[in-house]
């Protein structure tokens, strides 16, 4: 079960990460709507990911983990579409936690195919 803790650890950081990145973006129009989105969709893959280890069974467990996988993607694409300025460290920051959420699609891809979904 070990690796689950670290993946809902992995997943609650990477949420806070998501928050704390946000605070620093310019306050525009567009990031008013698109922090919003990237703030729920990070929290989701947390979210999901509890649930899928608190799941009724074998089917909901493989849902939870396919929703964790596309809040995962569909929170890179917020990230992606933030805009953060011209600060070197502010970029640095996006282009990690735009790693991050690659690595999640990644992981639960890897636990999907191995659920047998």
């Amino acid at each position: 079960m070990g690796n689950r803790d670290d993946l809902v650890e992995r997943t609650e950081k990477f949420a806070r990460d998501v928050r704390r990145f946000v605070r620093s973006l310019p306050r525009t129009i567009s990031n008013a709507e698109d922090v919003k989105q990237v703030v729920r969709s990070s929290g989701s893959v947390a979210a999901n990911q509890i649930e899928a280890d608190n799941a009724l069974g074998d089917q909901d467990r493989l849902m939870k983990f396919r929703i964790c996988r596309k809040e995962a993607r569909e929170t890179g694409l917020w990230i992606r579409l933030l805009d953060w300025g011209r600060d070197e460290a502010v970029d640095a920051e996006q282009a990690r936690l735009n790693d991050e959420s690659s690595q999640l699609v990644k992981i639960y891809s890897t636990i999907i195919i191995r659920l047998g979904g």
